[in-house]
């Protein structure tokens, strides 16, 4: 089986678990897209981090914790925002004004929901094969930042 380098990861996955998805990126809700977001984000924040230097488990997981949180992910936002082409600045907003009735105790509720956005945008650009660009952008926000 060789590798098709202009498939996603998404289509890889259809294919190896023989899903034949019909899957519309369109129709999904802003907070499935927060939810795979949030696990996208946090794999290229944990990827970084391992990739740059060796640590205790211990580390990184402080580290990691320290930029995949509300606060942390409202900055990066705020840095990018500007950068957002039209299309995905509806995507944020509409992960920004989803109705999301949980919240992490330590949360600020304004910082949630803007972290609620941007984890929308991060799932959008994985779900639509657009790492690249969320690579881009998730390095700009985090220019200047001890990673």
């Amino acid at each position: 089986m060789g590798i098709d380098l202009e498939k996603g990861l998404c289509e890889k996955i259809d294919e190896a678990f023989g899903i034949d998805s019909k899957f519309d990126v369109r129709a999904c809700s802003p907070l499935t897209l927060a939810y795979i977001g949030d696990a996208v984000f946090e794999i290229i924040i944990r990827s970084s981090l391992v990739l740059k230097e060796d640590k205790t488990v211990q580390k990184f997981h402080k580290q990691c914790a320290a930029m995949v949180n509300a606060s942390a992910q409202k900055e990066l936002i705020n840095k990018i925002e500007p950068l957002l082409t039209e299309e995905e600045h509806s995507v944020f907003k509409r992960g920004r004004n989803a109705k999301s009735y949980t919240m992490p105790k330590n949360a600020v509720p304004g910082d949630y929901r803007i972290a609620t956005g941007f984890e929308a945008l991060c799932g959008y650009l994985y779900l639509t094969n657009r790492m690249d660009r969320l690579l881009f952008l998730v390095a700009e926000g985090l220019k200047n930042e001890e990673l």
